[in-house]
């Protein structure tokens, strides 16, 4: 009797035990994720944002009610505020190994720090870096790995990244191109998208071939039109077996869209928006039934976490809060009014200050800054080194270069191209007014590298005008050479696609850092002090849109066409009297 009481026991503890192991085998699967994180380590900076912290403490409480979950980052992590430019990154991979990423693909701003930064991530990361597309060109093989199997009990999930072919405009394009200017890495860009659908298509049933149950792709290519033939909506629309899309880039606040693939069926498309304003959840049942949501303003905190966030802020805290002058407007990105950013698609006084800094610092005829260059708002009161950072937090280095005023004519209306809609290669100015007429369709085109192919006859960008030495302005002329100051990303490494100041003369290489010209122009220029000069928000009248109304200057925008048809009422009058 005591054997076979000891047996039943024995059998009654597998049981349970079996029981166990087959609750969990059979629970839910939560992937958290997280993309265009840029540098927002804290919580409420911008307000109302997560931090790491609270990711950390989130992913916690998941953990404990759930047998699996798995974090993934969908790319632009690294780069984005001081903490990263000051340490090439180091510091965001340094937190995102703590926090146990277990996926991430490249964002385009992952190469924000140079070709060597980008390679050594995939050795630095904990997380396992996916990119189907990044293709070494002298080797033809795949950079990072295209696709990953991880098993949930019996359930197979595969990730497959996707990386934005306009990562060589949207970072810097010579870090992709060998010492003659040929392109040695390719992100599957030609076709007219075809290449791109082909290469995720074949990690896709590479990924089934492998057991996969469910493919999910970790993407950065966002849901922009100008992104187009690259979106995540275009990749989804012209592949078949993915069954998710967590997408990047774009900054897409999406909790959980249905788009239709190749063979017409629902593929989940999810994004968080930027700065952890929100952390996503997707939740897969054991059966495969896949649910997202978007979670905000999460209170939780990780203490271990938050006192590892604080102990790498401290290293470089000192040097942050340095006051290098002060403001008595605000300098904007976004529309005071609609809370809109602007800084890609209008004149900002933010625009306009970044673009003198440029000019008279160096004292240059033009100043030029792209408006994916400028990241943050500066705020009323001191400015610190750390505000200025947030500005311009690539690092890149201030060149002055000769080019002809055909070159600048045709930089302008590649900056103009997509305007009205957001462009992050929109140009803000100095020593320039000129008007985009927005009833003129573009006539650039790009190549599949996204670099300047041909301009069309038909031009938006309309009376050019260039700063005097009296202050007045002349036509720009299009055989005479002026002086160029802007940043390296756009004259020596054909950024925004253009690529004709590259062999132009340089009179000045990399003399100063992009947020260091900005203090030089406050304390030897401005006395100290950013006053009145800047403190319209939609700028001093440099960029006239065709379809608005300006609120002051030429008054002939408005009364010509008043004066023209009352000429034609006076004809037709006239007419039927005679």
């Amino acid at each position: 009797m005591k054997k076979l009481f000891a047996l039943l026991t024995a059998f009654a503890l597998l049981a349970c035990l079996s029981t166990g192991a087959f609750a969990a085998e059979e629970g839910n699967i939560v992937l958290i994720y997280t993309n265009d994180v840029h540098c927002g380590v804290d919580a409420g900076s911008p307000e109302g944002t997560m931090g790491y912290a609270n990711l950390a403490a989130l992913k916690g409480e998941l953990e404990a009610e759930n047998p699996y979950v798995t974090l993934i980052d969908a790319g632009d992590a690294i780069q984005g505020e001081a903490i990263g430019t000051l340490s090439d990154g180091g510091y965001l991979v340094d937190i995102m190994n703590h926090l146990g990423y277990d996926f991430c693909t490249f964002g385009n701003h992952e190469f924000d720090y140079g070709m060597d930064v980008a390679l050594s991530l995939d050795e630095r990361l904990d997380a396992k870096l996916l990119s189907c597309n990044f293709i070494d060109l002298t080797t033809g093989e795949r950079v990072a790995d295209d696709y990953a199997i991880e098993t949930y009990g019996t359930l197979k999930i595969g990730y497959v990244g996707i990386s934005t072919p306009e990562t060589f405009t949207k970072s810097t394009p010579t870090f992709f191109q060998n010492e003659e200017g040929e392109f040695v890495y390719s992100f599957c860009e030609g076709g007219d998208g075809q290449q791109l659908y082909d290469s995720v298509q074949r990690s896709i049933d590479a990924a089934k071939a492998d057991g996969a149950d469910l493919v999910i792709a970790i993407g950065h290519l966002g849901t922009d039109p100008a992104s187009a033939p690259w979106r995540s909506y275009d990749v989804i629309a012209n592949t078949t077996g993915l069954d998710a899309f967590i997408d990047g880039h774009s900054h897409s606040t999406i909790q959980g869209e249905m788009v239709e693939n190749k063979a017409g069926e629902q593929v989940v498309l999810t994004s968080t928006g930027t700065k952890l304003a929100n952390i996503g959840v997707m939740t897969i049942t054991p059966d495969g039934e896949i649910s997202t949501e978007l979670i905000s303003g999460y209170t939780g905190v990780d203490a271990e976490a938050d006192a590892f966030v604080k102990g790498i802020q401290s290293e470089f805290e000192e040097k942050l809060n340095e006051v290098v002058g002060r403001t008595e407007v605000e300098l904007v990105i976004n529309d005071p009014t609609t809370g809109e950013r602007i800084i890609r698609n209008r004149e900002t006084n933010l625009g306009d200050f970044c673009a003198d800094a440029y000019r008279v610092t160096l004292g240059a005829d033009i100043g030029m800054i792209n408006g994916g260059g400028i990241r943050a708002a500066v705020e009323p009161g001191d400015i610190t080194y750390g505000d200025l950072i947030a500005v311009h937090p690539f690092g890149n280095t201030i060149c002055v270069v000769e080019a002809s005023g055909q070159e600048i004519l045709d930089t302008l209306e590649v900056a103009a191209q997509a305007a009205p809609e957001e462009f992050g290669s929109f140009l803000h100015v100095s020593g320039l007014q000129y008007t985009i007429d927005l009833t003129v369709p573009t006539s650039v085109v790009m190549d599949d590298y996204g670099m300047l192919a041909s301009i069309g006859e038909s031009r938006r960008v309309k009376d050019v005008q260039i700063l005097q030495d009296d202050g007045s302005y002349a036509p720009i002329d299009p055989n005479a050479t002026y002086t160029l100051a802007s940043h390296n990303y756009m004259i020596k490494e054909g950024g925004s696609g253009v690529d004709f100041f590259m062999d132009n003369k340089l009179l000045m290489d990399e003399v100063m850092i992009d947020n260091q010209i900005l203090i030089a122009y406050i304390t030897d220029h401005l006395g100290g002090v950013i006053g009145e000069d800047y403190a319209n928000p939609y700028g001093q009248g440099r960029i006239l849109l065709a379809d608005e109304i300006p609120e002051t200057g030429d008054v002939t925008l408005i009364v010509l066409p008043i004066l023209l048809l009352a000429m034609l009422c006076l004809l037709a009058l006239r007419r039927k009297v005679n």
